[in-house]
């Protein structure tokens, strides 16, 4: 009942803003998306749970299970589809800010609907350094109150919520954006991350 309850009122909190899908940030001052995201993620319900493990194949078809990289600090972010605008700047600047989350001891996942061929497409036309996982049946995206399922009249349909968790070694969620300002964001979560390593320590 507590992870129903858990996605629910995810779901709630995710409807109350914008979800952009450009590379463009909201305003011209920098500022604007981080005070944007953090307000979002004040009220998030989610830190401090265990992170719902999972099983699903990567770019190369391999399965990628959370429970097997425990001990790790893990950024897992949801979006809605390959080689799209948002979708394109977020894994692009994740791949640019990678070396630094390796030597924070890191792994970044990506996870959206698409297929794993599609993933490997997308990370070599872009020369991505990430990997990316493959939740055809929304699924893990669900558990993690990152899709929405919506309905106009008998009419039913869904959609990603642009989001990121930050897991730590335990497998505990340490911090939640259920929404996310693709422009800048991996930067922001690599300084999140820091100060939570600083904080553990």
């Amino acid at each position: 009942m507590r992870t129903r309850t858990m996605v629910c009122t995810v779901l709630a909190v995710a409807t109350l803003g914008c979800i952009l899908a450009g590379c463009q940030p909201a305003a011209p001052v920098y500022e604007q998306p981080r005070v944007q995201e953090e307000a979002a993620s004040r009220n998030s319900p989610v830190v401090g749970l265990k992170a719902l493990d999972f099983s699903l194949a990567d770019q190369n078809d391999k399965q990628v299970t959370l429970a097997s990289l425990r001990g790790q600090w893990i950024v897992l972010y949801f979006y809605p589809q390959d080689d799209t605008p948002g979708c394109t700047c977020e894994a692009t600047e994740f791949t640019k800010v990678l070396e630094s989350f390796q030597q924070m001891k890191a792994r970044i996942y990506g996870i959206s609907p698409d297929s794993p061929s599609s993933h490997k497409a997308f990370i070599a036309g872009y020369k991505l350094g990430i990997n990316l996982l493959s939740d055809p049946d929304h699924k893990v995206m669900s558990q993690y109150g990152a899709w929405m399922d919506s309905s106009i009249g008998d009419k039913k349909y869904g959609r990603v919520v642009r989001s990121t968790v930050i897991v730590d070694g335990q497998g505990v969620i340490r911090y939640h954006w259920p929404e996310v300002i693709p422009k800048g964001h991996a930067d922001r979560v690599r300084q999140k991350l820091a100060q939570l390593q600083a904080q553990a320590k």
